[in-house]
C-alpha cells in the first residue's frame, strides 16, 4: 500500500500547486491530488512489469544470435539463467499486474531505447555478472536478483528520464514504490502461481485522510500562517521560505484533526519532509517552530490525542 509518507507529501504538493497558482477551485486541485495519488499506484504495476520487459529484450536478443548463418557455440547454448527467472516469469504471469496493466493502459512497448539502455546497464553490473556466473539455480537466488534489481533502479537517469516523460506526477514517487515492491517480493514464496499485490491504501481511512488533511490545510491555512508567525518573530522573516510555512500548516491541521496519529508521528514525517522538499536549514526551523506550536496547541485544547495517539 502507498505509505502515509508520500500521502503526505501528495498533499503538501498540491497546497504548494493550489496556493503558488492563486486557484480558487478547491474540489478541482482536490480531484489532481486524487489523481496523483491513483498515478503512484500505477507507477508501482508499471515498475512491476519492467523486468518482465527485459527479459523479453533478452530473449528476443538470444533468439535473433541463434538464427545468426555462422553462430558460435554461445549464441547456440546462451546462459538462459536470467530468462528462466522463477521471479520474473510469476510477475510475467501475474493476473492481478497484467489486468493493472490493460486496465490503465501501461506498459513499456513504446521505448525501446529504454529497454535497450537498461538492459547493457544491467548486463554490466556486478550484481548481474555474480547472479549469472553462480553455479546454482534457487528461488532465493532468483529472488534477491530482483530485489537488486530494483535497488537499482532507484538512482537510474535513464529511467528517471523517461518516467518524468510519461507522467510529471511521477516525479519522486520512485523510491517509495520500490519500497512498495520489495514488501511485495518478501511475501514472495515459490509455491506461489500468483503475484499478492498490495492494494492502494492501508486501510478505508487512508483516502479520507488525504482529502481532509488537503480540505482543512487549505481552508484554514490563513488563520494557521497568522499563527505561525507569533512563534517566526525572531526569525529572518525574508529567510522563512513558503515551502517551510506550508509544511507547518500541514503538520498543524495534522496535529489537530486526527486524534488516532501520535504527536512524535507527526513531528517527523514532517521534520523529514522539510529535509527533502525545502532548503538544507528547513528542518531545524521546521522542528523548533513547530514544538513551540505543539506546546501552544496543547495548552490551548487544540490537540486531543486517544488511544495509541496519546502523547
Amino acid at each position: 500500500m502507498l505509505s502515509r509518507r508520500l500521502l503526505r507529501i501528495k498533499v503538501v504538493k498540491a497546497l504548494f500547486a493550489h496556493l503558488k497558482s492563486e486557484a480558487d477551485n478547491m474540489i478541482a486541485s482536490e480531484k489532481n491530488l486524487m489523481a496523483s495519488v491513483d498515478k503512484a499506484y500505477d507507477l508501482y504495476f508499471q515498475m512491476l512489469a519492467l523486468p518482465v520487459e527485459l527479459v523479453r529484450y533478452a530473449e528476443q536478443r538470444q533468439q535473433i544470435a541463434r538464427q545468426k548463418k555462422l553462430p558460435t557455440y554461445e549464441d547456440l547454448h546462451p546462459n538462459t539463467k536470467f530468462v528462466d527467472n522463477a521471479v520474473i516469469r510469476i510477475l510475467a504471469e501475474s493476473d492481478s499486474v497484467n489486468d493493472h496493466l490493460a486496465a490503465r493502459k501501461l506498459g513499456w512497448s513504446q521505448y525501446p531505447d529504454l529497454i535497450r539502455t537498461l538492459y547493457t546497464q544491467l548486463c554490466e553490473s556486478d550484481y548481474y555478472k555474480e547472479y549469472m556466473l553462480g553455479g546454482t539455480r534457487s528461488f532465493a537466488e532468483d529472488k534477491k536478483f530482483v530485489e537488486d534489481f530494483f535497488k537499482e533502479m532507484q538512482s537510474c537517469d535513464a529511467l528517471d528520464d523517461v518516467l518524468e516523460e510519461m507522467s510529471i506526477l511521477w516525479s519522486d514517487d520512485l523510491c517509495y514504490i520500490v519500497m512498495m515492491i520489495l514488501r511485495t517480493l518478501s511475501n514472495l514464496r515459490s509455491s506461489h502461481t500468483e503475484l499478492r499485490t498490495m492494494s492502494k491504501f492501508k486501510s478505508g481511512e487512508d483516502p479520507e485522510f488525504v482529502k481532509t488533511l488537503f480540505e482543512k490545510s487549505l481552508v484554514n491555512y490563513r488563520s494557521n500562517i497568522d499563527y505561525i508567525e507569533k512563534f517566526t518573530r525572531n526569525w529572518d522573516v525574508e529567510r522563512i521560505v513558503f515551502m517551510d510555512n506550508l509544511i507547518i500548516v500541514t503538520a498543524m491541521t495534522e496535529l489537530t484533526t486526527f486524534p488516532a496519529i501520535p504527536v512524535k508521528v507527526t513531528l517527523d514525517e514532517y521534520i523529514e519532509i522539510s529535509k527533502a522538499y525545502s532548503t538544507p536549514g528547513s528542518s531545524t526551523f521546521v522542528n523548533g517552530v513547530l514544538d513551540k506550536i505543539v506546546e501552544s496547541l496543547t495548552a490551548e485544547g487544540r490537540i486531543r490525542k486517544a488511544g495509541r495517539g496519546l502523547i
